[in-house]
């Protein structure tokens, strides 16, 4: 009976060793066509099975949290000798504004390589990705200049997010945190 117990026991430990990560979301069955900075069809995640993804959100409008959570993806992608089995991906929460065009300035502005893209798309395509993964946005601020030009800002959800090989999300991360950059290496580590 005591080998029984020991046995099963050995069992359990080597089945929950092989699993991983907890998956959080599972987008491995979802698809979402998209278009990146360069005018490029994308269908997220599919386009990047195969590798690890580091997922932002942002808008090129930002004027706080955004440009923070870009610069923790860039920061992780140097601290990691940018790799070539992990995608960064930044999906913006503002198709409107967030053209192909504004989205191709908008990398060339953080001087940004070829395993960096920035989607945007249909804004009900865009909805659809963010409900996918539980992440929110909204306009909170919305002013009209003397020229008759509207300006919005937005409340959004502030998160980095993983994806395994198999498009699943394994890690959640607070965006724009200082430290953040660190502890996504270190899971890199354990991950890879």
């Amino acid at each position: 009976m005591k080998q029984l117990f020991y046995f099963l026991s050995l069992s359990l430990l080597i089945i929950s060793c092989q699993s991983g990560p907890k998956v959080i979301d599972d987008l491995g069955d979802k698809s979402f066509q998209l278009i990146n900075q360069d005018s490029v069809s994308v269908t997220f995640p599919d386009d990047y099975q195969g590798r690890f993804v580091v997922l932002g959100f942002i808008y090129t409008n930002c004027p706080d949290v955004c440009p923070l959570i870009t610069q923790n993806m860039i920061k992780i992608q140097k601290e990691l000798n940018n790799p070539d089995d992990i995608q960064f991906i930044g999906i913006t929460f503002d198709p409107e504004r967030d053209t192909p065009s504004v989205l191709s300035k908008y990398k060339e502005t953080f001087k940004l390589g070829k395993n960096f893209d920035f989607l945007t798309g249909d804004p009900a395509v865009i909805s659809e990705v963010m409900d996918s993964v539980r992440v929110r946005s909204q306009v909170s601020l919305t002013t009209t200049t003397d020229s008759g030009k509207e300006i919005y800002f937005m409340n959004h959800s502030d998160k980095i997010m993983v994806l395994d090989k198999k498009s699943r999300v394994i890690i959640e991360y607070g965006g724009s945190m200082p430290g953040i950059p660190n502890l996504i290496v270190e899971d890199f580590k354990t991950l890879r």
